[in-house]
């Protein structure tokens, strides 16, 4: 819609002339239940704005996405609905230095995850509302002014079905049928939320007393749908959550601010949770129906802690403009496993960092739409792109480096004075440097140029030379640099030397040292015994690619499984995989690594990398001629390691897993479906209805199961999950009948919500049926222009990034790719971004093919 992707000039512009006092926004809901009549489903939204003006006489404008608008009043003064909104902007002239502004409107139920999402729950019909705006899309469920910088404090009343309970960011109440709820403290419009529906709520409270007396007592509260309830494990949820609270309390020395802390885990989530202070809203994903490993668990824990961080990290102090949304994900991003290894029981959380999170970075930061941390967000739409690897993970990265140069306590230190220095108030990067440099002593301008403001990653290599006696004489860390983005960093590292001795492959040397220009002699390792294997970013100190020097490499090729340290073990896997994502190790010989060494194991949130890095490199990086062999290869391995770990554990699960994703053969298949049918037994394994749903795809897939099964299916699981697996499968058919009806549903047609949207995609690609949807290639070249035009921006990037034809790895599809680029110059360069990332993977896997083909 025209105006509906704000600009940073007009927000700034503004910024300088507006000063809000606060909102009052009154919503009635009852219309998300009973007939909804012709046209869109619509719920009345009467929003009142008070703010100042510093130019009387100057013109602006309120942000509203809304079907149509029955009233505007600027200070008393009736205005046409018809002239001044325009579908997504209320013009506002003739401004006073004291302002209220009050307009009534429609505002749409949304089907994407955007503003105030409708969901109808398939097993008993109950209707749940909640709302999602990051980064602006409060505008669709009220009239406001939608930029971080102009915080305010709001009061919500909303009118609701009788049967329902409403939650908002405040703590609230129903009075005469009307939910009122307390103000707010100044806050962005992006962070305020409402909650509405029959959900199942559990309470429970957390008390501190501080070293002044002070006491402070918080409610707590979570909630789920009804139909999930039996599953809920609501007492971790407040385990985890109080955990970290006392921790937050402990090194940040400013109490929680937002009064009341809600968690809503809801359906047809876009993102992994969001932190709206007092109501934190999550995907209801992280509610386990079956059984899974203690990874989940600690992804749980690590998102409830990432959002509780955001209560001081970007709720608390927020970012001007979305340049500085590093500000608040970057810090979150580090805060949640800081505070997860230092106060739960996921200690290894580490590892998880090393071998998840930075991998992450690692590919966003080697892609051409690489940015810097602080990156440059002209408008809405790249801001919505910049939610990416390197603001959260790199900056992560960055920030866990960054403690390793001026110190933890030095870092606290700056962050408590931040947070006193700017309550309730926005930023940039210099008021985080300055208190920064204030509390470590150290100029942050080099450091902050080198790691925030270039983009890039650098990669470290060892170089060893040992003397006549056979021991090290010097060891020196080469450090280079991509052409495109050559900026040589400082990075603060510790090098290990390993080597075998009885038990395993053990390091028996370290040095911390700084590394800075192309060469760095480190010092502290001359006249070390001979190493075996050389870690020049041992625990995982900086944010760089690890390269191993010859010997080390060949170690790892005979004893990585010998590796005693999980995290040096973790580090050594991620680095294998970068080198085979860059073409420089084969695919088939990162495979044949992890059928050798992935049962030896012991992290299961590594064992479960592994697996999915062993299917990206079977599907992508291997020469199309071995992709059946090492189909076979992998699995073949899975099953052997399905039989021989322990019964009942994470691990057997995750192998059955694995098992079932690489399962083709007809022996294969035929164990997949005893397995389903009750025939067939693993010792141990229990097949519960979320792994039934995975034995049964590859069937699908394969042509083993069809229609039937998959309707039998899910008369044994007629539940919103349920009903996405079953999108999922109907749409992995192997049929070009059934292809075309997926595409149609997704690409022609609006009717699907986003979750469904996002399950018939994942059903359509399947890497088993390349040659089935290879007419698609040309068809998505023609259709994502107008899918982007015409579509939410959520809606959109699912399309483009899910339906571009990867699996068609050929040079003709990298030009068709240049040819829509070329052609379309005009199209939003969000747009425009997804398609050359998608392209440059596939430039990426054709390299890494050509060097796997060569291993032959």
């Amino acid at each position: 819609m025209p105006g509906e992707n704000l600009t940073r000039e007009e927000a700034r512009t503004r910024a300088e002339l507006l000063s809000v006092q606060g909102y009052e926004v009154e919503l009635d809901l009852r219309s998300a239940v009973g007939d909804a009549g012709e046209g869109p489903r619509t719920f009345r939204s009467v929003t009142t704005l008070r703010f100042t003006c510093a130019e009387p006489g100057a013109a602006s404008f309120a942000d509203l996405v809304a079907p149509s608008v029955a009233s505007v009043t600027l200070n008393g003064r009736e205005l046409d609905p018809a002239a001044v909104f325009d579908g997504t902007r209320i013009a506002l002239d003739g401004l006073q230095a004291e302002n209220t502004l009050v307009v009534d409107a429609r505002c749409a139920y949304s089907r994407t995850g955007e503003g105030m999402h409708r969901f109808v729950d398939p097993e008993d019909g109950e209707v749940y509302l909640y709302t999602q705006y990051e980064p602006a899309d409060a505008r669709r469920v009220f009239a406001n002014f939608e930029q971080p910088d102009l915080k305010a404090p709001y009061r919500f009343r909303v009118q609701a079905p009788e049967d329902w309970t409403v939650w908002s960011n405040g703590a609230g109440g129903l009075t005469d049928g009307v939910w009122s709820f307390a103000e707010t403290k100044p806050i962005s419009t992006y962070i305020t939320c409402v909650v509405a529906g029959p959900y199942h709520y559990v309470t429970d409270s957390y008390r501190r007393t501080f070293e002044d007396g002070t006491e402070l007592e918080i409610p707590l509260g979570a909630m789920c749908r009804k139909g999930l309830a039996p599953h809920f494990d609501a007492d971790d949820v407040f385990l985890v959550t109080k955990q970290g609270l006392d921790f937050f309390h402990d090194h940040f020395d400013y109490p929680y601010p937002f009064g009341k802390y809600d968690q809503a885990f809801v359906p047809e989530y876009n993102l992994g949770a969001m932190e709206n202070p007092g109501l934190v809203t999550f995907r209801e994903e992280y509610i386990y129906r079956g059984k899974v490993t203690q990874a989940s668990y600690e992804r749980r824990a690590n998102v409830i802690l990432h959002e509780m961080a955001h209560m001081w990290f970007g709720d608390l102090v927020t970012m001007r403009w979305w340049d500085d949304l590093w500000l608040k994900e970057s810090f979150a991003d580090f805060m949640g496993t800081f505070s997860m290894v230092g106060a739960t029981r996921f200690t290894d959380g580490w590892i998880t960092f090393a071998n998840n999170r930075k991998t992450w970075a690692y590919r966003a930061d080697q892609l051409p739409s690489t940015h810097p941390v602080t990156a440059d967000i002209g408008d809405l739409q790249d801001a919505k792109l910049n939610f990416d690897g390197i603001t959260y993970a790199k900056g992560a990265s960055v920030l866990k480096q960054l403690v390793a140069y001026v110190g933890q306590d030095a870092f606290l230190e700056g962050a408590r004075r931040y947070f006193k220095r700017h309550a309730y108030g926005n930023t940039t990067l210099g008021d985080l440097l300055s208190a920064l440099a204030e509390t470590s002593g150290r100029d942050m301008t080099g450091w902050a140029k080198s790691w925030l403001q270039t983009a890039g990653v650098n990669s470290l290599t060892p170089q060893v030379e040992l003397g006549e006696d056979g021991r090290v004489a010097q060891l020196t860390v080469v450090q280079e640099a991509a052409a495109s983005h050559p900026e040589l960093r400082p990075h603060r590292v510790a090098i290990g030397l390993y080597r075998r001795e009885e038990g395993g492959l053990v390091r028996y040397a370290r040095a911390e040292a700084d590394v800075s220009g192309p060469r760095t002699v480190v010092t502290g390792l001359s006249g070390q015994e001979a190493p075996e294997l050389v870690l020049v970013n041992d625990e995982d100190l900086t944010y760089c690619k690890i390269r191993f020097d010859e010997n080390s490499l060949a170690t790892l090729r005979a004893h990585l499984g010998e590796l005693t340290d999980p995290l040096a073990r973790a580090l050594c896997w991620s680095a294998l995989w970068s080198l085979t994502r860059d073409g420089l190790l084969p695919a088939r010989e990162f495979v044949a690594l992890v059928l050798r060494f992935a049962g030896r194991e012991s992290d299961i949130g590594v064992l479960q990398m592994l697996h999915a890095w062993a299917r990206t490199a079977l599907v992508a990086y291997a020469a199309p001629g071995w992709r059946e062999e090492g189909g076979r290869l992998l699995a073949e391995g899975a099953l052997r390691e399905l039989r021989a770990a322990e019964t009942g554990s994470q691990h057997q699960l995750t192998w059955a897993r694995f098992f079932a994703a690489t399962a083709t053969t007809e022996a294969d298949l035929q164990l997949l479906e005893g397995l389903l049918a009750g025939s067939e037994a693993v010792e141990g394994l229990e097949v519960d209805q979320e792994l039934r749903w995975a034995l049964l795809q590859p069937l699908v897939v394969h042509g083993r199961a069809a229609e039937p099964e998959i309707a039998a299916e899910l008369a044994r699981d007629h539940t919103a999950s349920g009903k996405r697996h079953q999108v999922r499968c109907l749409a992995a058919r192997p049929s070009a009948a059934v292809k075309a009806q997926a595409w149609a549903q997704v690409v022609e047609s609006d009717e699907l919500s986003n979750a469904l949207v996002e399950a018939t995609i994942a059903g359509f690609v399947q890497s088993a049926q390349r040659e089935l949807i290879a007419p698609y290639a040309e068809k998505y070249f023609a259709a994502i222009a107008r899918v982007w035009q015409e579509r939410s921006i959520q809606i959109g990037m699912d399309v483009v990034r899910g339906l571009f034809p990867s699996l068609q790895d050929s040079p003709d599809t990298l030009a068709a790719a240049d040819a829509w680029l070329e052609a379309h110059p005009d199209v939003s360069q969000a747009a425009r971004r997804l398609v050359l990332e998608a392209r440059d993977d596939l430039a990426r896997a054709l390299r890494a093919q050509e060097c796997d083909a060569k291993a032959a």
